[in-house]
C-alpha cells in the first residue's frame, strides 16, 4: 500500500476480520493510512517493521486481557505512542472502566478506552485529539 507523505500511520488490532475491514475503511477515508492485525504476534511484527503514529486495540482477542498485555508492550517500547483500547466488555458484562484518572492510566496503559460499538465521528475525533496532543 502506497502511503502519502503527509498521512499518519494506525495500527488497528482485533481478532474480527470484518472489524479490522470497516476501521480500514474509515480511517482511510478520513486520510490515514492504516496497518491490521489479527492477532498481538502480528501487531508486534508490525510494529517492529515500521513506525506508526497511533495504535487501536481490541481488548479481548487471543487472551481476555490481550489488549492491555499488548498496550503495556508497546508504551514499555514506544512510551509517546498513543493508544486507544476499544472494547464490547462493557456491553457484553455491564463492567465499567475506564482511563480517565491517573491511577487507572497507570495501570491500564492506553490514553483512551472506547466502548464498541464506537462511532466514526467519535474514533476519528478521539484520534485527532491524540495525534495533535502527541505532535504539538
Amino acid at each position: 500500500m502506497s502511503k502519502p507523505e503527509d498521512s499518519q500511520t494506525i495500527l488497528v488490532v482485533d481478532d474480527d476480520r470484518d472489524y479490522l475491514e470497516q476501521q480500514e475503511l474509515i480511517l482511510t477515508a478520513a486520510g490515514f493510512s492504516v496497518l491490521t492485525a489479527e492477532t498481538v504476534a502480528r501487531a508486534e511484527e508490525l510494529l517492529d517493521q515500521q513506525p506508526v503514529d497511533l495504535a487501536i486495540l481490541d481488548l479481548m482477542m487471543e487472551d481476555y486481557d490481550a489488549g492491555f498485555s499488548l498496550a503495556y508492550r508497546i508504551k514499555k517500547q514506544h512510551p509517546a505512542l498513543p493508544v486507544i483500547i476499544v472494547t464490547g466488555v462493557a456491553h457484553e458484562t455491564g463492567l465499567e472502566f475506564d482511563a480517565a484518572t491517573s491511577e487507572e492510566r497507570s495501570w491500564i496503559k492506553a490514553d483512551c478506552l472506547l466502548a464498541k460499538p464506537v462511532r466514526r465521528e467519535q474514533l476519528v475525533a478521539e484520534i485527532n485529539k491524540l495525534l495533535g496532543a502527541s505532535h504539538g
